[in-house]
């Protein structure tokens, strides 16, 4: 562990980018922190720094700082495969703690916390053609297409409609985790493809964006969306009726499960190679309870 005994325990987080849903972790991280305080010698703090972009340079750019920075411990969520960020090599390298949330385990010798994402992308196509008696056009929308959390539930989604032969699956664009290019690819989607009834999304942006092209488009009801976790503007979209539910991820214990273990491994303790922190489903009679959370 770098930081000497009587010092704070820095860890830091770096998300794909800056976004709601790492709110929602980062809450949960520090909570977790203030109650690991209380407990031990050490005060223990989470920083968070954010890419401007999703991608594999600004991330690299961005844990390259980190890492120079000597923190005890670097939790990632990482945009594409680790192979691809040799900063965390480097931190490994130098004896730091690193983590990866909301994402498989991707080698050994780095724990991952997040879900099952194939399972989590197969409950909502199934939710959703359940909901259309298997029959129609369906958008799938891709978050950040490499991505490797983004990239098992798109691949879940699309062989799980592939079970209906009634439902034809068209392109509903990838969001690269920004809201706005969610809202205007669904907007798009939506004018080429009058006749679409459903459409899914693979990440938190993709569901605000394709809720505001729905509503902006006068076809709430018409085109039945599931979407994917449970960020106040999604489950405020599912509570009025513009989302017909949401698959969610656990984001506050995917922030306290990521710390936890960083702690573990700062010390040199083993640590489970991956800690699952289940699936939400987001409905019309549960979402005022996660705008509550």
């Amino acid at each position: 562990m770098n930081d000497q005994p009587g010092d704070a325990v820095r860890f830091v987080m770096v998300p794909k980018v800056a976004h709601p849903w790492y709110e929602e972790v980062l809450r949960g991280a520090q909570r977790q922190a203030e109650a690991m305080t209380a407990q031990v010698r050490h005060r223990i703090d989470v920083a968070y720094v954010a890419p401007q972009r999703a991608s594999v340079h600004a991330q690299q750019e961005v844990l390259a700082e980190v890492v120079e920075s000597g923190p005890a411990g670097i939790m990632v969520d990482p945009v594409e495969s680790v192979a691809h960020l040799s900063a965390i090599a480097d931190a490994q390298a130098l004896g730091i703690a690193v983590v990866v949330f909301d994402s498989p385990a991707p080698e050994p010798g780095i724990t991952g916390v997040g879900n099952n994402f194939a399972e989590q992308g197969e409950i909502a196509a199934r939710r959703l053609a359940q909901l259309l008696d298997g029959v129609g056009e369906v958008a799938v929308m891709q978050g950040v297409p490499d991505a490797p959390n983004h990239l098992q539930r798109y691949r879940a989604q699309v062989a799980t409609l592939a079970e209906f032969p009634g439902i034809t699956v068209v392109d509903g664009g990838a969001d690269h985790d920004d809201i706005a290019l969610a809202q205007s690819q669904a907007a798009a989607v939506l004018q080429s493809h009058p006749d679409l009834r459903g459409y899914l999304a693979c990440d938190a942006s993709g569901p605000i964006g394709i809720a505001q092209a729905v509503v902006a488009a006068g076809r709430v009801g018409q085109v039945k969306v599931v979407g994917m976790d449970s960020i106040r503007p999604i489950a405020a979209a599912v509570a009025d009726g513009v989302l017909e539910s949401s698959v969610a991820t656990i984001p506050q214990m995917q922030g306290a499960m990521a710390v936890l273990m960083l702690w573990q491994a700062s010390l040199g303790l083993p640590v489970p190679r991956y800690v699952d922190t289940g699936i939400d489903v987001v409905t019309a009679d549960n979402a005022r309870d996660f705008l509550h959370s």
